[in-house]
């Protein structure tokens, strides 16, 4: 199957690729430019595009000939991304219903169960942008998942560098909120399944099955990784101020930190398991979070090729921001200095 990856040099769709590829599909991967393609390893093995989203045509041009569509172009910088992710979607849909595509795919976020007016900014824009590709008319599987866990990945990174690099945690009263990360291997399973699914448009949630609060989710990292922290409640934390302090303490793009943590004052869990049935293989076994965690701070020697690791720990084409102080070696944590600025104003994490 001829199969166009739009964002394929993001985080999951670095992922999704070479998956795709091991089951023998045809890969046009996108890129706003190009030449970063060869930061992949599988490059020489799809037909690299350079496409801007914004560009109707060249939106055409990336989706010519294509019988699936993945859409994995999230704008989160500025303070209107959500209209360049509106336009961005209906170029999109427009060049599937143009190619004739059998199949779109979207990857989205969980969308918790109160009023639209109540979504964060970030929600609000995932649920118009799979509503725009729904209308298409091409059969859309919109996935939503919630923290996607593995290195690399935005949310973990952010949740990772908090955890490192605050000893002392303050926790407002609405880190009381419920969330159920996934592991990215389970995610692109999904992912991969979609291109199998019943033939019409229907919306799946992506879950582990572990539903914790965010503190505990904090804590659980904390104990992965081999760190002493004290947690502290504080009842009253505007999420917009933390969403201003938050980028202080993590790589991430600041723009990027505030829209997410903005999302942190409602539960993210799933509601329906149908993506059980649907996507995944008979008798899947959705990965708990402690072990996605510790595979996702395994840390590879440097010898080891980026197409022989594990998907849940770093690649060397990764986001040069993530990673962080901790990795596990041999079942057990190994702490190390980062030389980061915020290293020299805490010191590295205390072992414990």
């Amino acid at each position: 199957m001829r199969v166009v990856v739009m964002g394929a040099g993001g985080y999951v769709g670095s992922r999704l690729v070479p998956a795709l590829l091991a089951e023998g599909h045809d890969v046009v991967a996108t890129f706003t430019d190009v030449t970063s393609a060869s930061r992949f390893w599988w490059a020489e093995r799809v037909e690299p595009v350079q496409m801007q989203v914004l560009d109707r045509g060249s939106v055409r041009k990336a989706a010519a000939g294509a019988e699936a569509l993945y859409y994995l172009i999230h704008g989160l910088a500025g303070e209107d991304f959500a209209t360049a992710d509106r336009e961005g979607a209906y170029n999109a849909a427009h060049a599937a219903v143009r190619a004739g595509a059998q199949r779109i795919v979207y990857l989205g976020g969980l969308v918790p169960a109160v009023h639209d007016s109540e979504l964060s900014p970030h929600l609000r824009s995932r649920l118009e942008v799979e509503g725009i590709l729904t209308d298409s008319g091409v059969p859309t599987s919109a996935l939503r998942a919630a923290m996607v866990v593995g290195s690399g990945s935005t949310s973990f990174e952010i949740l990772r560098q908090l955890s490192e690099r605050m000893p002392l945690q303050a926790l407002p009263t609405w880190m009381g909120s419920i969330v159920e990360p996934v592991a990215v291997s389970d995610v692109v399973t999904a992912l991969l399944g979609a291109l199998r699914a019943p033939d019409r448009s229907c919306v799946y949630d992506l879950g582990s099955g572990d539903r914790l609060p965010y503190a505990a989710l904090l804590r659980l990292y904390a104990r992965v990784a081999g760190l002493q922290r004290v947690q502290v409640r504080v009842p009253m934390l505007p999420t917009r101020l933390v969403s201003r302090l938050a980028p202080t303490l993590t790589g991430a793009p600041a723009s990027t930190v505030q829209t997410l943590v903005e999302s942190l004052r409602h539960d993210m869990v799933c509601g329906s398991q149908e993506f059980l049935v649907d996507l995944m293989p008979t008798g899947h076994a959705m990965l708990p979070v402690a072990e996605a965690m510790d595979r996702a701070l395994a840390l590879p020697g440097e010898e080891v090729p980026d197409r022989d690791r594990d998907i849940l720990g770093p690649l060397s084409s990764d986001a040069g921001w993530a990673g962080g102080q901790v990795s596990r070696r041999d079942g057990r944590a190994v702490h190390h200095h980062r030389g980061s600025w915020q290293d020299l104003l805490l010191g590295p994490p205390p072992v414990g």
